[in-house]
């Protein structure tokens, strides 16, 4: 068996492009339109864990206060710098963020102190101390041992995305897939997926 990662943007990409493959992880919105394309198996999309947007500091560094929207606002407006996935990437988190950003009013004040970064650079920028605070989703940001979750997003404005797999239509191991789906809802299966920050 070979599993491989990427982005929600790029692995859908790869899809696209007709990389072959038995079964793909990935957003919702990504399997839907797959789907519709029919490049992936009709019905076969079931949604197996969300997750949502996280605040990331260096280890060991004082968490900002994000109890709240307005919280959250002192302490973007207060931050050094900030970082989160490049949005031209194809990230949930990148687009959130950004997106949140503009909606809370304080995105020409953020600008000058946002990098967006591939996922490499961002993790290393934050554990570095060359960026303040990061953002990305919870689950990648609990598998990162450089940096710490400072916290969720405040629930009114958090964001989740939802992870479904979807069969590859002319997959040769469909059958398998299956059974792969049935293992991902498996009381076993979902004790580690919340361990790893999913919900």
């Amino acid at each position: 068996m070979t599993v491989s990662y990427g982005t929600a943007g790029a692995v859908a990409d790869r899809i696209q492009k007709g990389e072959a493959a038995d079964i793909m992880i990935n957003s919702v919105p990504m399997i839907d339109r797959l789907q519709a394309q029919g490049q992936i198996v009709a019905g076969s999309r079931v949604i197996v864990a969300k997750v949502g947007v996280g605040v990331f500091v260096r280890k060991g560094a004082v968490k900002p206060d994000i109890s709240s929207t307005d919280a959250f606002k002192r302490a973007m407006l207060a931050a050094r710098s900030i970082a989160y996935p490049d949005p031209a990437g194809g990230g949930a988190s990148g687009i959130y963020v950004a997106s949140l950003l503009e909606r809370l009013g304080i995105a020409a004040e953020m600008k000058p102190k946002t990098r967006l970064s591939t996922l490499e650079a961002l993790y290393a920028s934050v554990a570095s101390g060359d960026v303040e605070i990061g953002f990305n989703q919870i689950s990648e940001i609990l598998a990162q041992p450089t940096i710490e979750l400072a916290g969720p997003l405040p629930p009114e404005i958090q964001n989740y995305t939802q992870f479904a797999p979807g069969i590859v239509t002319g997959s040769s191991q469909a059958d398998a897939g299956r059974a792969l789906v049935t293992f991902l809802y498996s009381p076993a299966a979902q004790a580690v997926l919340k361990a790893k920050g999913f919900e």
